[in-house]
């Protein structure tokens, strides 16, 4: 099991105090809560990709690259990539490279994103969000599979002859996870290609996210992947904590009640009630966050969202040390009446162990820029000679 963080990037105003950040303060605040969730101990960190403000959640490789050569085990993933407004190719090069500058530490979640104005943006309309997905992750898997591409579709000029670089790290691409909220398309392509499926499960009843979850294992085992308790899963999730429940629920209520997301909408104690958002002590939120396992089944990864509406730095690093404290009653959690059936959550060593063992995938190809084909076996004649 897979425990861990994402962020949204918001820049809220601290309704307590009225602070509101800068995109400076807010980006170096996103490094300090990664590095503080390996500190944990936790096993995943996740940046969302917007491209407007209130958010500074743009360009998620870069984040995660400097996150990256600063810290050693934590996994690095984004939530989500947009799928349908950035060009499949970029994706590939990129969350490539990163594979490298990582040692294979990242992932990646797939998703067509919920900000409506960003598709005319990057020359894309937004009705046609399913088949852009659909269309461009097809695309993404062929350069990463396929060192010499040709391929033509309906949303980007064609390729000929295209080759990816660099190619993924010892020829294994990153594991994907494919995030959505509401859009059972997503589900099914999730389980047509045998990747994982996320539900964002933070705004919706439980009742949603069981119907969700259960089309995927239903589908993934249709698909012939395995059967459907064997089906990749990633949950959602909120929490606020402090040692006192009441001290929770009166210091964070002016946050919810400002978010820019949820507020001035369900009073705090309706939102708690059907969606999966905690307010309590640590040991509340242990058990809410156990229980989920009731209608999603064993799964295999679970994010927290914690640094959202305003919170201050400060006050999101305390929560982490909390979080942080129940952990490993949470990993045994998790662990106990789990069927030996059930697989674990991907990572870059078990995809290459299945895989049968690394490779050097470098694609050593002619030098179209300067006519030279193979450049290496030029000097090595020249030297010989």
């Amino acid at each position: 099991m897979q425990i861990g963080i994402f962020t949204v990037g918001d820049v809220t105003t601290d309704p307590t105090t009225g602070h509101t950040p800068s995109e400076h303060e807010r980006i170096k605040a996103t490094v300090a809560i990664a590095k503080k969730a390996e500190e944990i101990g936790l096993d995943v960190f996740a940046t969302g990709e917007h491209h407007n403000p209130p958010f500074i959640a743009s360009n998620p490789t870069a984040t995660l690259a400097y996150i990256g050569a600063q810290t050693e085990r934590i996994i690095l993933s984004t939530a989500t990539t947009l799928i349908t407004t950035t060009d499949p190719v970029l994706i590939a090069e990129d969350y490539a490279k990163l594979q490298h500058l990582t040692d294979g530490r990242n992932d990646l979640m797939m998703g067509r994103g919920n900000t409506g104005p960003v598709y005319p943006w990057f020359g894309k309309d937004i009705r046609q969000g399913i088949n852009l997905a659909i269309e461009n992750y097809a695309l993404l898997r062929r350069l990463w599979s396929e060192d010499v591409v040709d391929w033509e579709g309906r949303f980007r000029t064609p390729l000929q002859g295209y080759t990816s670089t660099p190619r993924p790290l010892d020829g294994v691409a990153p594991f994907v996870w494919h995030g959505s909220i509401r859009s059972p398309e997503i589900a099914e392509q999730a389980a047509y290609y045998g990747d994982g499926f996320f539900h964002n499960h933070i705004f919706w009843p439980k009742s949603h996210t069981e119907q969700m979850v259960r089309l995927y294992r239903e589908r993934f085992e249709h698909y012939g992947h395995g059967t459907a308790e064997q089906a990749i899963v990633g949950l959602g999730g909120q929490f606020f904590i402090r040692p006192n429940s009441q001290d929770a629920v009166r210091e964070f209520r002016p946050y919810f009640d400002n978010a820019p997301v949820y507020g001035h909408g369900p009073s705090l104690e309706d939102f708690s009630e059907h969606t999966p958002l905690t307010v309590g002590s640590p040991q509340q939120v242990l058990e809410r966050t156990l229980s989920f396992r009731e209608y999603a089944g064993h799964y295999q990864r679970q994010l927290f969202l914690v640094d959202h509406a305003g919170l201050p730095l400060k006050t999101v690093l305390e929560q982490l040390d909390l979080l942080g404290e129940i952990l490993p009653e949470m990993r045994k959690g998790f662990a106990e009446g789990r069927p030996a059936s059930v697989p674990d959550a991907p990572t870059h060593a078990s995809l290459v162990a299945a895989a049968g063992g690394a490779k050097d995938a470098t694609v050593h190809a002619a030098d179209t820029m300067t006519g030279t084909t193979d450049r290496a076996g030029d000097i090595e004649e020249e030297v010989q000679s």
